[in-house]
């Protein structure tokens, strides 16, 4: 993350899904003939990945503002909704917006129920997992705490009740993926998960806890949502980025979008993006896909 959002970057590997199909043997065959494998070179090569079915289903967590959230219009949008659905537009692929629990994404990206986790998703620490598009804004791990709380370093939080989203960068960091912060969690009272970031920021608004651990993004916008109520802490987590997570082997998927991507920036779509979002705490300055 930079000095107020998040940085990733990242790579992808191999992965293929197979349709098996039943096998018999011929009416004259014996018993210990092996049976024939009647499933052909296509169904071997079928995937679940948009290049291969012609539609892209986008998992994201929809209480996620400013990239994936429900609207006043009753309507799911959202930064990252937008750029997912230029993209299929581009490619020709019918999108279908799939709001998930977070804790289930990996199940239902290996069933197929989504094809991509498009929501504000940091690379760093799940590049063995998934195959990632490139990293597209730059991000990082922050503290939020109440403005009148006196809270002014990470020092200050020796004691103190935090709250971060389950499964998230932030709780991942702050769990011992690094030494520095996991030992900095270790003086808290207490590190709580929840299932989304807004009702963690009621609990801190309300005083349930001292401390919300998330992205920069969700600090962006929450401030910019209440500037009296809360303030940002300078200090940062973790640095990192922003990528698409796709299935693993779904490089060809990985590529279009990629290709899209790269265009809507050139053309000025992006740019264009990051302006209406601006107020939301999104800034063209940290998209980093050149």
């Amino acid at each position: 993350m930079l000095d107020r959002r998040s940085f990733l970057s990242l790579a992808a590997a191999g992965l293929s899904v197979t349709a098996l199909v039943g096998c018999g043997g011929s009416p004259d065959a014996s018993d210990d003939a092996p049976a024939s494998d009647t499933t052909t070179e296509a169904e071997d090569e079928a995937g679940t990945g948009a290049v291969d079915t012609g539609k892209l289903i986008v998992g994201f967590d929809s209480s996620y503002p400013p990239y994936g959230y429900v609207g006043d219009d009753g309507e799911y949008t959202g930064f990252d909704l937008e750029l997912a659905q230029e993209v299929a537009a581009r490619n020709d692929w019918e999108v279908q917006l799939e709001p998930i629990d977070w804790d289930a994404k990996d199940t239902m990206l290996d069933s197929g129920a989504i094809n991509c986790i498009w929501n504000g998703f940091t690379m760093e620490g799940r590049e063995d997992d998934y195959t990632f598009s490139e990293p597209y804004m730059i991000n990082g791990q922050v503290i939020v705490v109440r403005a009148d709380s006196g809270i002014a370093s990470f020092d200050d939080l020796a004691g103190k009740a935090v709250i971060t989203q389950v499964d998230s960068a932030a709780y991942n960091v702050l769990a011992g993926e690094d030494a520095t912060q996991a030992e900095l969690a270790a003086t808290f009272a207490g590190l709580e998960t929840i299932g989304e970031y807004n009702t963690a920021f009621m609990q801190l608004e309300s005083g349930a806890v001292d401390a919300v651990a998330c992205d920069l993004s969700i600090a962006a916008y929450q401030l910019a949502a209440k500037p009296d109520a809360y303030v940002q802490l300078d200090e940062f987590l973790s640095e990192e980025h922003y990528a698409v997570g796709f299935k693993k082997g779904d490089d060809a998927t990985a590529d279009a979008v990629n290709e899209a991507l790269r265009a809507m920036d050139e053309e000025g779509f992006v740019q264009e993006l990051c302006d209406k979002y601006a107020e939301d705490g999104i800034s063209y300055d940290n998209w980093c896909l050149a």
